[in-house]
């Protein structure tokens, strides 16, 4: 069976970041003036009073400490806490397919490939900013590559869903070389006037190149060894927006129309069964934990992963064999575990194994085990 390699990664980074301090601001000032707003009711106990934040909440929970987005302004006006991005004519390059081509060129050039080297685009993230046509395709007619393209979603486990869509479009003989995209504006989703959750996410792009090991020629190249794919359903992170909300006038703008999730249940759900996968796909490809050098892990929370990481290991992780990028990207969804193996991998000396790991709504959890060649 032909040899799958990872030959390239890119990375796209919005120019604008928002610090905890500058999130907790804007958030207090909308705390502030519902509460007032809302005073009367408040005290008849019709209506209950909002609780401020604080930086050291979001820090202790989650790890996060700063997140990118692809517009902060909107975000930060405490009247409106949502990005202002003009909408784009149809002629003109959508905003998600923009991000993904800085992202593929990057991992273009990484892997030495040009459009003609490529046969087939996955575009696979949380949302797709439409219905259709495909992003993946007008991503593929942007980069000038003749084959074909489509999207998909499984949510925060949609980066290796796609590699090991990718894997099998090598090894069946379907496309030479396969370029990966998982475009993440999450920003877009996140309910930004809740507590719980108004600090989670962040916007960035992620692009990976996978192709036959027989063509693969770029400075940083990676067998991949073995992949394992699971999914179980939960109602614990959810987002219910969709084409059919405009059936029901009463729901439309409703905050289950945003991300929302149980985070304890996620916490107590995800952990065993993320650190269950990656042990198997170690073991199924004929290796042993103590064998793996790295964990590139999904970056949902410092937390989690703190905890997974010990489930595997036996013992704590030392930073280096679990990189941790969400303090400074926050949870960019499907993208994390990318940002973490292309930030933190080019160290690794031929030989050395890794395992890319991410989870999340679904339930869905997905682990590729790689070889530095």
């Amino acid at each position: 069976m032909k040899q799958a390699v990872i030959s390239g990664t890119g990375l796209y980074t919005p120019a604008q970041s928002i610090t905890n301090e500058e999130l907790v601001t804007c958030f207090n000032a909308y705390v502030e003036q519902f509460n007032a707003d809302n005073a009367g009711a408040i005290a008849e106990g019709t209506v209950t009073a909002l609780e401020p934040s604080s930086v050291a909440f979001i820090e202790k929970a989650s790890g996060i400490k700063s997140r990118y987005v692809m517009e902060k302004a909107g975000i930060l006006d405490p009247k409106r806490m949502v990005s202002h991005i003009p909408e784009r004519a149809d002629d003109e390059l959508s905003l998600q397919a923009e991000i993904c081509v800085a992202a593929a060129q990057q991992a273009m050039d990484r892997a030495g490939k040009t459009a003609a080297d490529i046969d087939m685009v996955l575009v696979a993230c949380s949302n797709m900013q439409r219905g259709y046509p495909a992003m993946a395709v007008e991503v593929q007619e942007a980069l000038g590559i003749v084959g074909y393209g489509f999207d998909m979603n499984v949510a925060c486990s949609s980066a290796t869903f796609g590699i090991q869509q990718a894997v099998a479009a090598v090894q069946s003989g379907q496309a030479r070389a396969v370029l990966v995209l998982n475009p993440e504006i999450t920003s877009g989703h996140l309910n930004w006037r809740d507590r719980d959750s108004h600090f989670i996410f962040g916007d960035a792009c992620t692009a990976i190149i996978v192709e036959g090991a027989d063509t693969a020629k770029g400075a940083h190249r990676w067998e991949i060894l073995d992949t394992k794919l699971k999914t179980s359903f939960s109602n614990n992170i959810r987002n219910n927006f969709g084409f059919l909300n405009r059936f029901d006038e009463a729901g439309i703008g409703q905050p289950d129309k945003l991300f929302r999730q149980q985070g304890r249940k996620v916490f107590k759900d995800v952990c065993p069964m993320a650190a269950e996968m990656i042990k198997d796909t170690v073991t199924n490809a004929g290796l042993e934990v103590p064998q793996i050098s790295r964990f590139w892990l999904h970056q949902a929370n410092l937390n989690m992963n703190l905890l997974i990481s010990r489930m595997v290991l036996g013992r704590d992780a030392e930073p280096q064999e679990a990189p941790v990028i969400l303090d400074e990207y926050a949870n960019t969804s499907s993208a994390g575990s990318i940002i973490a193996f292309h930030k933190h991998s080019e160290d690794m000396t031929p030989g050395q194994l890794g395992v890319i790991c991410s989870f999340g709504a679904g339930y869905s959890i997905g682990a590729v085990v790689v070889k530095r060649l």
